[in-house]
């Protein structure tokens, strides 16, 4: 008796989405999440249209803005602006205090921006070794583009923001006294910034000397250092 013909099945080869059927529509699904949130990106950066927080300021450790300031043109960070020097504009210098025992640029701006004043309205920043190292100087984008501030109240305020220089000293002046190392390059900068752009002493001033009724950098601020006391002395 013949033996009976083996048959043979061909066997079906698996593919990839037979495999693993799940695997292509979790692709699929994060393909589809990802395209998403690239296309909501782009919206809310239509929608918003502003530039990232500006603090690309120029920060000095405290020993480096003690030898530097004032220094020689060449090498005086207060000159190598990345515009050209607006001596023109500049005709006043206003100081100010944080309000706050501590702080930084970041933390001011951040203040600055709910007041709606289109990033950190100073133009530069001393720090109290709260936030940021005692004496260390930030040179915001303001005086490095040359840019007006947003910093003064009172009925000149206007006037102010478009050609004082802002100063301003992380502490509250009200209720406790600013560091040694603050005060001593607070002077060092104003006296740079008066040499180079041909200020008189009583072109210096404090925001309470141009605001009536604002108590700003504080009672606590050495009266007999800068403001219309000094300049009337």
């Amino acid at each position: 008796m013949p033996s009976r013909p083996r048959v043979h099945r061909r066997r079906k080869t698996a593919t990839p989405a037979d495999a693993a059927p799940g695997l292509t529509r979790v692709k699929a699904v994060w393909i589809s999440f990802l395209g998403a949130m690239t296309v909501l990106g782009g919206v809310l950066l239509a929608i918003d249209g502003r530039p990232s927080p500006r603090t690309d300021g120029l920060s000095l450790s405290p020993l480096a803005a003690a030898t530097t300031i004032g220094a020689t043109r060449g090498s005086d960070p207060l000159t190598q602006t990345r515009v050209p020097l607006d001596k023109a504009r500049w005709q006043a210098i206003v100081i100010h205090h944080s309000g706050a025992p501590k702080g930084d640029p970041a933390m001011i701006e951040a203040e600055h921006e709910s007041r709606q004043f289109k990033g950190l309205g100073h133009h530069f920043i001393i720090g109290n070794g709260a936030g940021m190292d005692d004496g260390q100087v930030h040179i915001g984008f303001r005086w490095l583009d040359q840019q007006p501030g947003a910093h003064a109240a009172g009925p000149n305020g206007d006037w102010y923001n478009q050609h004082a220089i802002s100063i301003c000293l992380v502490g509250d002046g009200n209720r406790r006294g600013f560091t040694q190392t603050q005060l001593q390059q607070l002077q060092t900068l104003v006296e740079s910034l008066r040499r180079q752009l041909g200020l008189p002493a009583d072109r210096v001033l404090l925001h309470s000397d141009v605001a009536p009724g604002v108590s700003d950098p504080g009672k606590l601020f050495p009266p007999d250092l800068y403001g219309q006391s000094a300049a009337r002395g």
